[in-house]
């Protein structure tokens, strides 16, 4: 069963900048990451979601800062 973290744990690991984690670990939050091998490739992944390697290599997966939305 996944766990769901608490929203003490999101918000302190919020405040130590961006996750990074590897092929075959699981998403620690929802959201969009990019691959170290090519950071111009954004993804979507879910929190529990297990990382993938990317063009068959493993990686180091990076969290994504969310892009302002345009104004009006």
């Amino acid at each position: 069963m996944k766990r769901i973290a608490l929203l003490k744990e999101r918000q302190a690991s919020a405040a130590t900048g961006a996750p990074s984690t590897a092929t075959g670990s699981h998403c620690p939050v929802s959201g969009l990451w990019s691959p170290d091998l090519d950071p111009h490739t954004v993804l979507s992944f879910f929190e529990g979601h297990v990382f993938p390697a990317f063009d068959g290599v493993p990686t180091v997966w990076r969290r994504r800062a969310a892009a302002a939305a345009p104004a009006r």
